[in-house]
C-alpha cells in the first residue's frame, strides 16, 4: 500500500506548501515592517541577514542608532509578542554578533534590538528595545 505524500521533506512538521505558505507570510511581514521603518525616518541597511548561528530579519539605520530587528506575523498582535523565545533572542544576539564582525565601522554604533509585530487587520506593531543582549 503506497504512503500518502505530504508534498513535505521526511522528518518535516509541515508539507511543503504550508512552508511555502509561511516563507510568503514572513515576507509580506517583512515587508510591512520594513515599510513602517522607512516612514520612522529609518534606513534599511539589510534584510534577512543569515550566518551560521542565527539570521536578522532587519537591519536598520536612524542617524548614529543601529537597530538589528526581529519581525514577527501571528494571528493577533499579542500571541506574536509572545512568540519571540530565550533561544531565538540568543540566535539573534549571535547574529549580530556576526553582523559587527563582517561590518567593523559599525561596531561603535549606538545599538538596539526592536520587535516588530504583524497579523492581519491590524497596523503594525514597533516594539524598541524589545530586548537587551546578555
Amino acid at each position: 500500500m503506497a504512503r500518502p505524500r505530504s508534498g513535505g521533506t521526511p522528518g518535516k512538521a509541515f508539507p511543503a506548501t504550508a512552508r511555502q505558505a509561511a516563507f510568503k507570510l514572513g515576507l509580506s511581514a517583512e515587508d510591512q515592517a520594513a515599510e513602517l521603518l522607512l516612514a520612522k525616518g529609518f534606513r534599511i541597511v539589510a534584510r534577512r541577514f543569515k550566518c551560521p548561528t542565527g539570521e536578522i530579519d532587519i537591519v536598520a539605520r536612524n542617524g548614529p542608532l543601529l537597530v538589528f530587528v526581529e519581525v514577527k506575523a501571528r494571528a493577533a498582535l499579542d500571541d506574536a509578542a509572545w512568540s519571540v523565545t530565550e533561544r531565538q533572542k540568543r540566535r539573534i544576539v549571535a547574529a549580530a554578533q556576526a553582523w559587527l564582525a563582517a561590518h567593523p565601522d559599525d561596531a561603535d554604533s549606538d545599538m538596539r534590538f526592536d520587535a516588530i509585530l504583524v497579523a492581519p487587520r491590524a497596523q503594525p506593531r514597533h516594539i524598541p528595545g524589545a530586548f537587551e543582549a546578555e
